[in-house]
Order: structure tokens, then C-alpha cells, then sequence
């Protein structure tokens, strides 16, 4: 598992955020999708994250001279280790979900401006509701959610006629717990 700060970097959880559940990409093919990104900051991101083991080399093959790499995420890598996450300060948390939601803005913008973009027509959902629950209840709707999204994760085989959706969950208490506690 990785850290906060190797995660949570900009320009990497967006290359991740290309990857997730994508079939192995070269670095030309990631940088036609993150084409705002420069090539050298492309490469060393990569090269960080393939180091730290997040990402794994899966194929290479002779490019004009060069050796082409197709990279995929190692999922069980790309998480932040729960010690870390547990030791990460309010700042650290105001950082990190600055650039969660950056990374979140950018992937509607990149939707937006392709050519044919109908958000209603594609689907697009963005809403927020309070939900009113026990901490076990919780807990069962956040696993609940989780299973049903997992259920249908991943690239079909055989590939079918269907659409990559980015499913993105946020949950945030109104107040923290201590707050509520009547200890």
C-alpha cells in the first residue's frame, strides 16, 4: 500500500485515474488523454509510480529505436495504507481531498469539451443527500455501495458494447463523532 503523498499527487492520481479499470495504456496513449500534461512530467510521474510498485510494466515492444511500455495499476497498491491515512493531520486532509476533487474537475472538463458530449444523455449524475444513520447502519450502506460497484468493475470479456462510468463516492459527516458523543 502506498502513501497519502505518493497518491495523492496531481499529476499521479490523474495518470490513476486514467488507468483504473482500463485496459494496460503506453505513456503516448496516457498522454493523449492528459494531454495538458507535459511529456517529461508524464514520464517521471510514471516512473515514480511504476518504482513504488503502484503501476506494473505489462508489455513492451520495439518503437522506432525506443522500448514502449504498457503500464496497469496494481490495485492492491494503489490505496493509501490505512496507518498512514490514520496518522495524516487536518491539514494533510484538507490537502489531499483539494486535489482529489481538482482531479475530479478535471475529468468533467476533459468529458465536457469532447465533441457530443450531452451530459443527460450520457448518464452524468452529481447530487449530495443526508442521510440519516447509526454508525452500523452506515457501515452496511457504505458496504452495500462498494459491492454493487465492484460487482460490475473491470473490463468485460469479451469486450462488449459498453461505456467506462467513473463511479466517484464521498461521504462526509455532518459533525465529527466526538462532537456527538454524549461522553
Amino acid at each position: 500500500m502506498a502513501t497519502a503523498d505518493l497518491l495523492l499527487h496531481p499529476v499521479r492520481m490523474r495518470v490513476l485515474q486514467a488507468l483504473f479499470d482500463a485496459d494496460p495504456l503506453t505513456t503516448a496513449q496516457l498522454r493523449e488523454r492528459l494531454p495538458d500534461i507535459p511529456p517529461a512530467t508524464m514520464y517521471r510521474h510514471i516512473a515514480v509510480l511504476t518504482d513504488a510498485g503502484v503501476l506494473e510494466v505489462v508489455g513492451e515492444k520495439r518503437v522506432r529505436g525506443t522500448v514502449e511500455r504498457s503500464y496497469r495499476i496494481r490495485k492492491e497498491e494503489a490505496v493509501v495504507d490505512p496507518a498512514a491515512r490514520a496518522a495524516m493531520t487536518t491539514e494533510d486532509h484538507r490537502r489531499s481531498f483539494t486535489t482529489f476533487t481538482t482531479a475530479l474537475l478535471g475529468d468533467f472538463d476533459r468529458y465536457l469539451t469532447q465533441p457530443g458530449a450531452t451530459p443527460p444523455e450520457d448518464g452524468v449524475v452529481y447530487r449530495q443527500a443526508a442521510v440519516w444513520a447509526t454508525e452500523e447502519e452506515f457501515a452496511t450502506m457504505i458496504e452495500e455501495i462498494e459491492t454493487a460497484v465492484l460487482a460490475r468493475a473491470g473490463t468485460p470479456t469479451p469486450p462488449t458494447p459498453r461505456t467506462r462510468h467513473v463511479i466517484t463516492l464521498i461521504a462526509i459527516p455532518d459533525k465529527p463523532r466526538k462532537a456527538t458523543d454524549p461522553e
